[in-house]
């Protein structure tokens, strides 16, 4: 189980997420959090090797094809991709903090959850949420603010 004040110190700390399986699809619930992290002064950079663009933001294939002076910058990966995709992502994020010291953090959504994967991010120095929603996440800590 994830710490809330762990979240909490999360999405006050950091506003630069790359969103892995962002969809083109206003539908989508990975649209939804995409735009309401962008209405919410985050910085996102799609990752989609479907997509071009993607909420006004160039979309890349993967996380090793972001130019690197954008790669330097990532501090959440936030994913929206099957629990058995998790390995490679982490495997990827791992390089990125080897070389930058970021990202930070490894968000998996609700229902995807790799517990193997999140202890191998956790050895690596990430702070890792399993099955949490980052909008619902942070629309939480906007209440308590009011």
């Amino acid at each position: 189980m994830t710490d809330e004040h762990l979240i909490q110190d999360i999405l006050n700390t950091y506003r630069i997420v790359a969103i892995i399986g962002l969809s083109k699809n206003s539908n989508k619930d990975s649209h939804k959090v995409g735009k309401y992290l962008q209405d919410n002064g985050f910085k996102i950079i799609p990752i989609n090797p479907f997509a071009e663009e993607i909420l006004g933001e160039k979309s890349y294939k993967n996380l090793l094809e972001i130019p690197l002076d954008l790669q330097k910058t990532i501090e959440i990966i936030d994913i929206f991709r099957p629990s058995n995709a998790i390995p490679k992502i982490v495997e990827d994020a791992i390089k990125l903090k080897e070389i930058y010291g970021l990202p930070c953090v490894i968000w998996m959504q609700l229902t995807i959850i790799n517990d193997k994967a999140a202890e191998i991010a956790k050895k690596a120095g990430f702070k890792v949420v399993i099955d949490r929603c980052i909008k619902i996440e942070h629309s939480k800590i906007l209440k308590k603010r009011l």
